[in-house]
Formats: C-alpha cells, structure tokens, sequence
C-alpha cells in the first residue's frame, strides 16, 4: 500500500477538484473587507475564531510584520485573510491542489507567499523559532502520530507564540450513517485505518473517503500540553449541518495555546 499521507493528498486533491468547501478560495471583495477591517476565518466548520485570540500580535486590527504559518491551512481561504492583514504568510499543505487555490488568490490579488508543499508527518522544514503564530485548521484526522505536530510546532514557534488549533474530537467516527435517526454508533474509538483488515481499509480508499483517523483527549489537548505549550482558551463546535446542531453534539474543538517563556514554570505556585 502506499503511504497513507499520499493517499490523503490525492483524495483532498478530487474533492477540491470537485467543489470540497474547504478548497473553494475566498472572493476579492472578502480579500478588500479584510483590507477594511471586516474580517473572520475558522479552524472548525462554523464559528469564527475570536479576535482576541491573536492578541498581543493584532495591533490596531492589524498583523503588521507577524510570521504566520498556515499549517495544513491550503485553500485560498484563511491565508488571503492574513496576508490582507499584512502578516508575513508561509502556507504549507500536502495537497497540490489546496496550494493551486492559494497561488491563484495570491495572482489575483497580487501578494507574496511562501508556499510549502510538505508531509506534516515528517520533520516540518522550517528552522527553530521561525513564527509567532501557527493557525492549524481541522487537518489531524489525517495524520496518525498528533504528538509529532504538536511537538513540531513548540519547535518552530517562538518564545510567545501562539498556536491556534482546530481538532476533530472523534465523534464523527463513532457513526457511519448521519441520516439515520436516531443515531447508531459504528465503530469504537480512537478510530484506526491503519489497523483495520486491509478489505475495509481498501474500501475507504475506493470510496473516496481516504484514510483518517480519530484522536483522543489525551492526545489532542494532553499532547499539547505534553510539548510544552498552556492552552489559554477553547471553545466546541459542530459540523456544518442543521441536523448536527440539532442534534446538539459538538464534533470539534478549537484551542488557543502559547509558547511561553523559558523559566515560566518558576511561577506557577
């Protein structure tokens, strides 16, 4: 079998082919509102990240100068938004198509970035402290080993910075069906392609679906604070359907974590 990360990155290549939400680049009047002030991007499939959450480097509505990396963020939607912002943008993704959707807004609107096609499984190719921001978007239910970003981000962030990461909390793989009501559970968690008979594993593939992998608790938010970083702010979301939030089951979380300064331990009482 191939490399489960480049089956994902030829499957995220077909749905952004063929329309996938996610790989649908952002309007030059979006880009123009971002310019002005009007401005939100997610990490998860509804609510905005709040404002405050990259303070200190937001200044007067503004990310002059800050180094952001998009990881995993390919798309043309929340890059643009930055870079609108006059942050100093590097985008990396797996999926050549998701980065097409990028170089395109970046034609469009006539900016600078550094694009970065790259497996977020590997070493990340960036050198220690090289950001004050990472916005990760739901991306590691790709990924089987979470630990490895987690402690690839403490890395390469600086001293102060901050990560800012959407995580899908497993319940999407505990149902297969999410037309049925009620609900039948599936499938037990942590959820694990990898280790499933190779008749299923092969199914999904031919389905289209890839190979994604559910994450726990301790592996999601322990695993951060495990690399190091204090988170300073979460929130729940839900999938982006009416029957989900009816439903009234969140799907995901989203985390405002910081690199803090070396010796910040010596404070805690």
């Amino acid at each position: 079998m191939d490399n489960y990360t480049d089956i994902n990155a030829r499957t995220i290549d077909k749905w952004t082919d063929n329309g996938w939400e996610w790989g649908v680049p952002i309007s030059h009047e979006a880009f123009e509102n971002a310019q002005n002030g009007k401005w939100d991007v997610v990490l998860t499939p509804i609510k905005s990240v709040p404002h405050e959450w990259f303070s200190p480097f937001l200044n007067g509505g503004r990310l002059d100068g800050v180094r952001l990396l998009g990881l995993a963020s390919g798309g043309g939607q929340q890059m643009p938004i930055f870079t609108a912002l006059s942050a100093d943008c590097t985008v990396l993704d797996y999926s050549e198509r998701q980065l097409d959707r990028e170089r395109e807004v970046a034609e469009r609107e006539g900016y600078q970035i550094n694009i970065v096609r790259a497996d977020m499984t590997k070493r990340l190719p960036f050198d220690d402290n090289s950001f004050d921001i990472i916005f990760h978007p739901v991306s590691n239910c790709y990924i089987e080993d979470v630990y490895h970003v987690w402690n690839e981000c403490y890395r390469i962030l600086r001293s102060g910075g901050i990560l800012l990461a959407g995580m899908d909390n497993g319940f999407n793989f505990i149902v297969e069906d999410f037309t049925v009501r009620p609900l039948v559970i599936a499938n037990k968690l942590p959820f694990n392609p990898l280790k499933m008979d190779a008749e299923r594993r092969q199914k999904m593939i031919d389905n289209n679906e890839g190979l994604q992998f559910s994450h726990t608790f301790d592996e999601q938010i322990g695993g951060q604070f495990k690399a190091g970083f204090v988170i300073t702010a979460a929130y729940e979301d839900f999938n982006n359907e009416p029957d989900a939030i009816a439903d009234g089951i969140p799907s995901y979380w989203a985390t405002r974590a910081v690199k803090l300064p070396l010796g910040w331990e010596d404070k805690i009482i």
